[in-house]
Parts: structure tokens; sequence; C-alpha cells
């Protein structure tokens, strides 16, 4: 099934609703991994502003979920815009105040070679379950020069299994299985290099950590870092000049 299926997962759009879990992701052999439901659906805290503080240019939020850091990119007046494949955290972004479509990754995106950086965040390196073919998408996205940051496992792991949403607690609902991966930071590093990307950071904020990769181009037409620019409208628009941000 494809990676739709973990936004089509009624669990997961249950919690998004509710803002709470718990909700997890099961492996085939029953293995659970906890989902941070109630961060995700909470504001932009300190180690997610530290993160948005390294952005350049114009910013792609991949897997945006509910919303909260195009949101905080949004007051700051920065352009920024989320996909996600769950209609409900599309919508719950939007009511932040963030612009965002529903879209995954892999289809036709606003924009493609002009993000000054693209986010993946909250396990989000794990979409489609094929770290080579994310890592290569990435590139197509960025502007010469971009910036990825990736937010990776607190383990070294580099696993690839078929999963699904699942609410053990309240309502022992599941979701359709999809392909995923699980990579904490020396998997990632070993996939980037493999893919010609350069890193140029790495660190750890408590349990979380981070890479910063940068396109293997060396010249960028992303904005200055941090620049000030508007939001362009939710509602549909071609995108002009240098602003990679349209509508659904």
């Amino acid at each position: 099934m494809s990676t739709t299926a973990w936004a089509t997962a009624d669990p997961y759009a249950t919690a998004l609703r509710a803002g709470r879990g718990p909700l997890f992701l099961r492996r085939a052999d029953g293995w659970l991994l906890p989902l941070e439901v109630e961060r995700w659906c909470a504001r932009a805290d300190r180690v997610d502003r530290d993160v948005l503080d390294r952005c350049e240019g114009t910013v792609l939020d991949v897997g945006c979920g509910p919303g909260r850091l195009v949101a905080e990119l949004a007051a700051r007046g920065r352009t920024a815009l989320g996909i996600d494949v769950s209609g409900t955290a599309v919508d719950h972004t939007v009511r932040l105040g963030g612009p965002a479509l529903r879209r995954s990754v892999f289809e036709p995106l606003p924009g493609e070679g002009r993000w000054g950086t693209v986010l993946l965040m909250d396990g989000n390196v794990g979409i489609g379950g094929d770290p080579g073919a994310l890592l290569h998408r990435m590139s197509e996205l960025l502007a010469p020069g971009g910036l990825l940051i990736a937010e990776t496992a607190p383990l070294d792991i580099d696993e690839r299994a078929e999963v699904q949403v699942v609410d053990v607690v309240h309502t022992g609902m599941a979701g359709g299985t999809f392909p995923w991966a699980r990579l904490g930071t020396p998997a990632l590093l070993r996939y980037a290099d493999r893919a010609g990307w350069r890193a140029v950071d790495q660190w750890a904020a408590g349990a979380r950590r981070f890479v910063l990769l940068r396109d293997r181009s060396t010249s960028s037409r992303a904005e200055a870092p941090n620049s000030a620019a508007v939001i362009s409208s939710q509602r549909a628009r071609k995108p002009s000049g240098e602003s990679p941000v349209a509508d659904r």
C-alpha cells in the first residue's frame, strides 16, 4: 500500500482531531513505536525553534502533520509551505495560520528546484521506506546548494519495515500497512554520502537528533537566511519569479 495509508488510517485522523494519543506504528511482528501526537499538535517548542533558526530561504516542510513548524515560520514572516497526505493534518495547519497542501512528496509540487530548505522532521526521513529514493527527491525540490534538515532516530539503526498506524488503547482501530524506514544519524549520513550530499552539522537536543545536509551543488539561489518574506495565500496561485509557494 502507498504511503497515503499513513494519512487515511482512521486512528491517525482521530488522534489529530483530539490532539492526543496514544497512537503507535506497529510492525508485522507486533513491535510498537509510540507517536508523539501531543507534541506534534502543540506549538513549536524550543528545540523546534532552534531548527527553524537554521533554515535558509523559503522552507518546505515535508509531512508537516498538524502544522506547528509551518505556523511558526509564518508567524516569523517566512515564506513556507507544508505538505501532508492527511487532509486532517492540512486542515489543522491552515487553522494555525500556516499554508499547506494535501500532497505526497512524490507528486508534483510547487516550486520544485527553488526551495531554500526542506524539512524532514518527526521521523519523516522514513517516508516511503526507501531513504535513497527520498534523498533523490529532496535534491529535486531544493535550489542548488539548498539545505535539508532531517530528524533521525536516537539510535544507530537502519530499518525498513511494513507498518500500520494503530490505537491499541481506546478503539483498537488500525490503518492499512505502508512502507516506512527508521534511520539513526550514522545510517542517514551513509545514504547521504552515497547520494552526493555534504554533511554540514549534526546535533542532539534531549532525546532528539538532527542532521543538516547541503545539496551537492555549490551555488545557491536561495534567499539569505532568515530573510523576511510575505507568506502567500493558501488559495491557488501560480508560482512566479523565485517564490515557490503556490495554491492547491
